[in-house]
């Protein structure tokens, strides 16, 4: 449970069911250890919201530190991506299948009879081989299946998700007929250690000193400084005093530490009609790329699935082609790629190509 209204109403509608349930809540970060404040993700009030929910319910409930684990496997990657300058890294993803659905799982589930359920927007059908397929939620702008896309078949097969075939309306209608004491809290957005009353340039800069460089145009002309490429991503709107027209990141060069933009948000430059990805993992380990492989791909959560051509040149190693050129790729997110609502895997984008 996270202190939000989605896991709690999860742990509701179990709670009327016949499972013999104890609630969790997993800490990630702790503001304290890198400010000596409470600003930021507040995880003491999430605790508090989880034990006030557990009271109601009549649950059992507990709290697991996994802060050390999360900042050596999901934020120290993270930013060394940041730091690179190139990369724009997805800890969210990396949090689910390393730590929630990882260390948490092995830290909580000892016998073969036991699950993990959680709020996620998902669902999971069984083959008829006995294998779990992660499917999107009935709630399209919910589903999270993008940040599951890691999340290995063995996890998936020990997980539940009671809120696979709701709307978002009808779990807040439930926890309010319930008079759940999360009923009414907005939602949390963001990723967890930055939280949401920070600029993200403002947290990184806590850890990521700067390092000035140019701001160049197609032509090579220098029209501006920067402070770090971290700072920016492609297809990000930047700044540029005495520019008649709004400028827009089309590419990041750390080895010159140069950042090169374009008028308009629609230059060519910021598209792109392929993409190469390493470190690709099929959720199903057993899963075979047919031939002429046509799926759907997302690089974006937020962004609307598009048509795509689907190749794996050797393993994890994945070509990925657009049906239309895509705008705002960038090397270190991540894509998924979904063959109707069946989540098939993902990959981190290493090279964009025209």
């Amino acid at each position: 449970m996270s202190g939000g209204v989605d896991s709690s109403v999860a742990a509701m509608l179990l709670a009327q069911k016949d499972y013999d349930l104890s609630a969790v809540y997993m800490r990630n970060w702790d503001t304290r250890d890198e400010s000596g404040s409470d600003i930021g993700c507040q995880w003491e009030k999430d605790w508090e919201d989880v034990q006030q929910v557990c009271r109601r319910l009549g649950l059992p409930c507990e709290l697991i530190d996994l802060s050390t684990q999360y900042w050596v496997h999901v934020f120290e990657p993270a930013l060394k991506d940041w730091a690179g300058g190139r990369a724009t890294p997805n800890p969210d993803i990396w949090c689910n299948r390393e730590i929630k659905f990882g260390l948490l799982m092995q830290r909580t589930l000892w016998g073969s009879r036991q699950w993990l359920a959680t709020g996620h927007y998902a669902n999971i059908a069984w083959s008829q081989d006995n294998r779990p397929r992660l499917l999107r939620a009935r709630d399209r702008n919910k589903d999270q299946t993008f940040f599951l896309s890691s999340v290995s078949e063995a996890s998936l097969g020990r997980a539940i998700f009671p809120l696979g075939n709701l709307l978002k309306s009808d779990v807040r209608e439930m926890a309010r007929k319930a008079n759940l004491p999360t009923a009414r809290r907005e939602e949390s957005m963001g990723l967890c250690f930055v939280g949401e009353k920070r600029r993200f340039s403002d947290f990184l800069s806590q850890y990521l000193p700067p390092e000035q460089g140019d701001i160049i145009s197609l032509e090579g002309k220098v029209l501006a400084k920067h402070q770090g490429l971290w700072r920016y991503t492609i297809g990000q709107g930047a700044r540029i005093q005495g520019m008649h027209e709004r400028m827009f990141v089309a590419s990041k060069d750390p080895r010159n530490n140069q950042i090169l933009v374009v008028p308009g948000a629609n230059h060519p430059a910021l598209f792109c009609g392929s993409i190469t990805l390493h470190d690709w993992r099929w959720i199903s380990p057993e899963f075979h790329i047919p031939h002429n492989f046509h799926a759907s791909v997302k690089v974006r959560h937020l962004m609307s699935a598009v048509r795509c051509e689907v190749e794996e040149s050797s393993p994890g190693i994945v070509k990925i082609t657009f049906s239309h050129p895509e705008k705002a790729v960038a090397p270190g997110q991540v894509a998924v790629i979904w063959d109707h609502d069946w989540c098939l895997g993902c990959g981190t984008i290493a090279e964009t190509f025209p």
